[in-house]
């Protein structure tokens, strides 16, 4: 006789088990750890989100591969984004949403990222994101913000 009962669903798989509280505490851990993995599994044959995964903080995408290689310099140098700083600024951001698969970065990953790959500071990097809203290129999400789909497009990216 069963003593407890789950039956879940994430993405396109779903999982249902009857059992000892032990033994079901057991198995759901084990589906638990392979989570994310089955949340990117498509639904119905659609992929759509198929690059994005459920976290703690909020949906994130993954890294489309082969969509940015190389470094930092690299893909600023390919972007023709070295002098511009408001373009600095916003290929740097694609380069982190593309490459770290996060969703939302803030402007302090921007500029850090910069210093780490040996690139000429921006000089006002909170200006050079308001100026990239303003052209809807990005938008703000609280503390954080994400490069929009027209802003990805005048890259080229």
């Amino acid at each position: 006789m069963a003593d407890a009962k789950i039956d879940i669903k994430i993405g396109a798989v779903s999982f249902a088990a009857e059992g000892s509280e032990k033994w079901l505490s057991g198995e759901l851990d084990k589906v638990l750890a392979k989570a994310p993995e089955l949340a990117t599994i498509p639904l119905n044959g659609d992929d759509s989100g198929a690059n994005e995964e459920e976290t703690k903080g909020g949906t994130q995408r993954k890294p489309k591969k082969g969509k940015v290689s190389g470094t930092l310099a690299e893909f600023l140098k390919n972007k023709n984004a070295q002098t511009n700083q408001v373009k600095k600024f916003l290929a740097t951001a694609v380069f982190l949403h593309d490459t770290t698969g996060r969703d939302r970065i803030t402007t302090s990953e921007v500029r850090t990222a910069l210093k780490n790959a040996h690139q000429q500071k921006l000089t006002n990097p909170a200006g050079c994101l308001n100026k990239n809203v303003a052209k809807g290129f990005a938008e703000k999400d609280g503390s954080s913000f994400f490069v929009t789909d027209p802003g990805r497009t005048s890259l080229g990216a």
